[in-house]
C-alpha cells in the first residue's frame, strides 16, 4: 500500500469509472457524461438488461470502453464481488458512483420486516460495501479519486403519494417521516397537537412566579 495517495493535480486525470445502477435515469445520465469525457465505465444492473446495453451503447459512442454486469445489493455481502470483476475488466477503477437503489410503496404501518431489511441492504449495507472495494482497489493502485453516493430526491421532497400514507422511502429518514404522515392521517398527532396547543395556552395565561435569581450574578471586582 501507499500513503498518502497522490493528489488529482499530481497525477493523469482518472480514465475509468464504475456506475452502479446506471440501466436508466440518473446513473445512465451519468455514466454517458463521464463516457463523453473520456473515461472507460462500467455499467450494473438489477433487473433492465435491455436498459444497460442501450447505456453502454451511448457510450461506446463516445470512444470508449463500456462494460456491463448485473449487480443484485440484495444479494451481500457476495455482490460487492462485481466491484473486483469490473475492476479487473477495466484495468482498475479511479471514480465510482453509487447510483443503485430501491424502496417499496407498502404503508409503513403495514411494512414487514423483510421489505425494511430490503431497503437497507440495498441504499445502505450495498453502498457501503462497494464504496469499501473500490477504496480498496485505489489504495492499492497508489492513487484515489473520487467515491460519489447519490441518494433520492425523495429523501427531502416526498412524492405525493407518501401524503396518502405510501412509504417511497430511500433511506431511513423517508421512511421514518411516512410513518408520521401516516399517524397523522389517522388521527393520532392532530389530538396530540391541540392537546399541547391548549396546554401551551394555558401556560401563557398563567402569571409568572416572583423568585431570586436561579443564577446570581457574580459581584463586580475593581482591579487595583
Amino acid at each position: 500500500m501507499t500513503f498518502p495517495a497522490p493528489l488529482p493535480a499530481d497525477t493523469d486525470g482518472p480514465c475509468t469509472a464504475i456506475v452502479t445502477g446506471s440501466d436508466s435515469g440518473i446513473g445512465r445520465a451519468v455514466a454517458v457524461a463521464l463516457a463523453c469525457g473520456g473515461l472507460d465505465v462500467a455499467i450494473t444492473y438489477h433487473s433492465d438488461a435491455g436498459g444497460a446495453e442501450d447505456t453502454a451503447a451511448e457510450a461506446r459512442a463516445q470512444g470508449v470502453t463500456a462494460v456491463v454486469q448485473r449487480l443484485d445489493l440484495t444479494d451481500l455481502p457476495g455482490a460487492a464481488d462485481v466491484i473486483d470483476d469490473l475492476a479487473g475488466k477495466l484495468g482498475g477503477v479511479d471514480v465510482l458512483v453509487n447510483c443503485a437503489g430501491t424502496g417499496s410503496r407498502e404503508p409503513v404501518l403495514e411494512m414487514g420486516y423483510a421489505t425494511w431489511r430490503q431497503v437497507l441492504d440495498v441504499d445502505l449495507d450495498g453502498v457501503f460495501l462497494c464504496a469499501q472495494r473500490t477504496a480498496r482497489h485505489m489504495i492499492a493502485a497508489g492513487h484515489g479519486r473520487r467515491i460519489i453516493t447519490i441518494t433520492s430526491v425523495h429523501e427531502h421532497v416526498p412524492r405525493g403519494a407518501l401524503l396518502r400514507g405510501e412509504s417511497r422511502c430511500r433511506c431511513p429518514h423517508a421512511g421514518a417521516g411516512s410513518g408520521a404522515r401516516e399517524a397523522r392521517h389517522h388521527g393520532q398527532l392532530r389530538r396530540a397537537g391541540r392537546d399541547l396547543h391548549a396546554n401551551d395556552r394555558a401556560n401563557r395565561r398563567r402569571p409568572a412566579r416572583a423568585g431570586p435569581a436561579r443564577y446570581p450574578a457574580r459581584p463586580h471586582r475593581r482591579r487595583a
